[in-house]
């Protein structure tokens, strides 16, 4: 573990060739948009917010270009859609795998992106929307590329307590709502991008927080409160607000499940003024707040002042395949049987979801996780495609605190939840829905440490 230096605050910049891009994903109302088994809707009649797309394109010094790609949507269920998709900006773009990543702010008010949904009420949809993305894509990071600019990327830590612990024991038995006796992490990370005029350009929001303010009684289209925040933090500082969904397996907003969008709203505004609270603070390029001096007063007083940051250019990428194990699942062909002689909606809903992560695993015994692993300057960031737990990201900070750390869950794929081991002697959501055996979670925290390891050494390459 490293040390922290008690004498400056723990920040993270980067000085490159930034570029920025937005479009609109919103898709057709009446496409299948039924993400909660006890809907009783299949299909959005309305809209509240767009969802939107963005792309952050970074092209450093000497280093090959990264790309954030962000978009307004839920889950991949079928892994074949998705690789179709991010196959296709690789071709299109001559990029390696370890150059992109694509993740999702987890609503669960947006359409579904799944092809074999395509025998549902306004299934049929479904492939024009997935080619629609391609295309709006392939546009978004187009844009961003066409209008690269000089300048520089800083992160700064704040807090925000709109998440909640959602993993609530009753007499025995887990539900999946808020839980007030168990502490949440409130870990707010904001990124600002400036260009070499020292003007804002963009933010940047990563927190870990579940967008399930709508539910199952909700029937329009929403990024949930990812939608409100931005509105909320662009109506002040003029620029777009990026959204990236942290490990946010065990966190959700206090007040969710629910259909009145003033309550979706009211959390988005919760989590923007944070952004901007943190802004407030933090509103200056290429410097940080550092120890000045020791002054002899009524007590001994440690003074600190803003100090100018000599920004780094240095850019590493790898991507750091972790392996866990999968626990012993029953077979395609069983899982398809008691779907289709299940009657109950809601059971016959969440077989479904259990055959299409079937489907994607195969004859698969071990699972091979991509973590990608990219130093940004004084900065790390950290995806990968699961619902983590929001301890693998407390963790790993915590190990490496002298080093601003971004989370990303839902990034280049999905497949399950990745929950702590202990909570494999319960009855709960996370564990019974993951494919993954216990200890997997334990796992990918020791390797995404090893693998931080390796890309601060001199020898990292590129993959």
């Amino acid at each position: 573990m490293e040390q922290k230096d008690p004498r400056k605050e723990t920040t993270g910049s980067l000085r490159a060739k930034i570029g920025l891009g937005q479009c609109d994903i919103t898709p057709a109302l009446g496409i299948y948009s039924r993400n909660w088994g006890a809907a009783t809707a299949d299909q959005a009649v309305g809209v509240h917010q767009p969802l939107l797309m963005h792309c952050l394109y970074m092209a450093p010094v000497d280093s090959p270009p990264a790309i954030i790609l962000t978009a307004d949507l839920g889950w991949w269920k079928n892994a074949e859609d998705e690789r179709a998709l991010r196959f296709a900006l690789l071709d299109h773009f001559d990029l390696t795998a370890s150059q992109l990543v694509f993740t999702l702010s987890h609503t669960h008010a947006g359409p579904s992106i799944c092809s074999t949904d395509i025998h549902q009420p306004g299934g049929e949809l479904i492939p024009p929307y997935l080619e629609f993305l391609k295309v709006q894509a392939i546009s978004c990071i187009q844009q961003a590329k066409d209008g690269l600019f000089e300048g520089s990327l800083h992160w700064s830590y704040g807090v925000c307590d709109l998440a909640c612990n959602r993993d609530l024991e009753l007499d025995g038995e887990y539900l999946i709502g808020f839980n007030p006796a168990k502490e949440a992490d409130h870990t707010l990370l904001l990124g600002r991008v400036y260009d070499n005029t020292e003007k804002l350009k963009a933010l940047i929001c990563n927190y870990a927080c579940h967008p399930t303010s709508f539910a199952h009684e909700n029937e329009l289209l929403s990024p949930d409160f990812v939608g409100e925040m931005r509105h909320t933090v662009e109506a002040v500082v003029k620029v777009p607000c990026l959204f990236l969904q942290g490990a946010s397996g065990d966190l959700a907003p206090k007040r969710q499940y629910v259909k009145d969008p003033a309550l979706v709203e009211a959390n988005g505004r919760q989590l923007g003024y944070a952004v901007l609270a943190t802004l407030a603070q933090e509103d200056h390029a290429a410097q940080c707040w550092v120890f000045d001096k020791a002054l002899i007063s009524g007590a001994p007083l440690a003074c600190w002042s803003f100090q100018k940051q000599v920004l780094s250019t240095e850019f590493k990428q790898l991507v750091h395949t972790v392996q866990v194990p999968y626990k012993n699942l029953p077979s395609l062909e069983s899982i398809f049987e008691e779907y289709e002689s299940c009657s109950d909606r809601v059971i016959k809903d969440r077989l479904w979801r259990k055959y299409n992560t079937r489907k994607t695993i195969a004859d698969q015994r071990e699972a091979s996780i991509p973590v990608w692993l990219w130093k940004m300057g004084d900065a790390i960031l950290v995806a990968q495609a699961n619902e983590a737990y929001s301890c693998y990201q407390s963790i790993i900070r915590a190990e490496f605190p002298n080093h601003t750390i971004a989370f990303i869950n839902i990034a280049n794929g999905y497949v399950g939840y990745l929950a702590p081991a202990q909570l494999y002697d319960n009855d709960i959501y996370a564990v019974w829905q993951s494919p993954y055996e216990r200890g997997s979670l334990e796992i990918l925290i020791e390797q995404t440490k090893l693998g931080i390891q390796t890309l601060l050494t001199d020898e990292t390459r590129l993959d």
